[in-house]
């Protein structure tokens, strides 16, 4: 999700992602999270921390070969995207047009809410 959302809102150079905390992170829409989506995604993040361990001392560079990846880390890695992919829109995506179609949803949410709330806080300051 999140490198799609970085390729199209800070692009590319060849093949390489150009990354802006501002204009990529920052910026990055998140649904809101339930206990249990914590909960399930913290369970992610340790299976993928677990797996990562039990290959030790490979490397990152060794542990994330498209060719050589273990199939343990790799099994951790599709749950954690099932996971997060759930929590968007309770399936799996299709493909990155529908990811895409849904993070641009969230923004443009996410921004009139900030607007909202900006506008409140003017009038009430010139109150």
């Amino acid at each position: 999700m999140h490198l799609v959302w970085i390729g199209t809102v800070c692009g590319k150079f060849e093949t390489r992602y150009i990354y802006s905390n501002t204009l990529g992170w920052n910026t990055f829409p998140v649904p809101p999270l339930t206990e249990k989506n914590k909960s399930d995604l913290t369970r992610c993040a340790e299976d993928i921390l677990l797996a990562r361990e039990a290959h030790f001392p490979a490397t990152i560079a060794d542990l994330y070969d498209p060719d050589n990846m273990p199939e343990n880390l790799r099994h951790a890695h599709e749950r954690n995207d099932e996971v997060l992919e759930r929590i968007y829109i309770g399936r799996r995506f299709k493909n990155d047009t529908e990811r895409l179609e849904k993070l641009f949803e969230l923004y443009t949410k996410m921004t009139a809410e900030q607007k909202t709330v900006g506008a409140r806080k003017t009038k009430a300051e010139r109150s």
